[in-house]
Parts: structure tokens; sequence; C-alpha cells
């Protein structure tokens, strides 16, 4: 009895000796084509928090409160619009402490803590906004993001060239085995672009504005494109 593995070994090779049919599938040449294109990121998001701590949870909820409007008070005073700029998270938790003599460890505080993120769509003020929720409270800023609002119609040359790109390396094939291009079977497209830059930014008081590059995104697009091939001519 032969072995699975010698058994598989010997039906592979039978399935490649076999000759396809011509209905079985279409002749076909199918390549990836790619392009890309830089462009300034016109929105960035950021998230900034407070952090409140206090013997008593009402204490440190009033306080977190009290500050976190103050922040909200200096996006608006910034001239940021209120739709863009929303909670993300709201806590409450008591802090521990430690009995040295009975190894217990019981309730000594509670923090409160809330935070907002905040889209700014004046990139070239990202600097100036962090500086303002500093100087209002926020004492926890991060998660720095820029993107291209317009990324997919930017992208609209680059699909054309990502087309082109895959003719070309169609092409070589189709003379390197001696056949001729004929019209395309299908087309799709993969991939997208991605965020430029991330980063945390440490919200101790800053005696100089923040620095802060937003540069430039490379927006990517690949096009996958299978075409007919005929006899060579």
């Amino acid at each position: 009895m032969k072995k699975p593995a010698v058994l598989a070994a010997v039906l592979a090779t039978t399935l490649l000796a076999a000759p396809a049919r011509a209905d079985d599938f279409p002749a076909a040449i199918s390549v990836s084509g790619e392009a890309s294109v830089s462009a300034a990121p016109d929105l960035a998001q950021l998230d900034a928090g407070v952090a409140s701590d206090a013997k008593t949870a009402k204490e440190a909820s009033d306080a977190n409160n009290a500050a976190m409007g103050k922040v909200l008070l200096a996006l608006k005073g910034a001239g940021i619009a209120e739709k863009d700029y929303q909670t993300s998270r709201l806590s409450l938790q008591p802090q521990y402490g430690q009995n040295k003599s009975t190894g217990a460890s019981p309730v000594v505080g509670f923090r409160a803590s809330n935070r907002v993120t905040v889209k700014i769509r004046d990139v070239t003020k990202v600097a100036t906004i962090i500086d303002t929720l500093v100087s209002a409270g926020a004492n926890d800023i991060g998660n720095i993001s820029f993107e291209v609002t317009q990324a997919s119609k930017l992208l609209d040359d680059a699909r054309e060239q990502a087309v082109a790109d895959a003719r070309r390396k169609a092409e070589i094939y189709a003379k390197a085995t001696g056949v001729t291009l004929g019209t395309p079977l299908s087309v799709s497209e993969g991939g997208g672009p991605v965020p430029l830059f991330k980063a945390r930014v440490a919200a101790a008081p800053m005696a100089a504005p923040a620095a802060v590059a937003p540069g430039e995104e490379t927006l990517s697009v690949t096009v996958n494109v299978s075409w007919a091939i005929k006899a060579g001519q």
C-alpha cells in the first residue's frame, strides 16, 4: 500500500501532465500595477485628557468636571467647532494604599479622568491647539494623527498610472512568451492609504510651543488586471 505522501505526489504529477481543456479557464496574463502620489494632510486628530485625584469619589468627579470644562471652553475659544470634539473616555476609579501591618489594601482616594478627541481642520494650528489645551489644564495629550480627507479623489491620477504600469508588465510577459495581449478580462483594486504619522506627546506644561511636523502622506494604489492573450503575430 502506497503512503499518503507518495499518493499525493503521484496525483499532483498526473494533474500537471494532463492537458487543460480550453473551456476550463480563459488564456490570460494577470499582473499587478502600482502607483503613488504624495499630498499634504489637511486634517489632524488628537486626544486630550485631564485626571483629578481626591479623597472622595464626589470630590474627584467634581474637580475633574471643572477641569474638563476649562479645556472645552479653551477649545471653543480657539475656534474649534463643537462638532469637532467629543468625549472619548470617562472613568472614576478607587486608588488603593498599602497597610503594612495587616497587608490589606484600603481605598485611600479616587481618580477621575476624562478624555476628549479633537479634530483640527487647519493642520497649521496643531501646535497652537496643543499649547492651548495644556494651558487650560489638560495633563495627558497624545494619539496625534494626520490624514488626507480627499485621498480617493487624489488617487484618480495614480489609478491611471497603475493600470499603465500593469499593462507595461503584461506586455513584457507577452513578448517573452510569444503571445499578444487582448482585451482586459478583469480589473480590481487593492490596498489603500494609511495615516502618515502617529505620535504621543508628553503633556507637561511647556515653556516653548509644541513642535509638530505634519509632513506629507504617500497614497498608494494597486490594481490587479487580467488580459486575454492570443497567439503572437
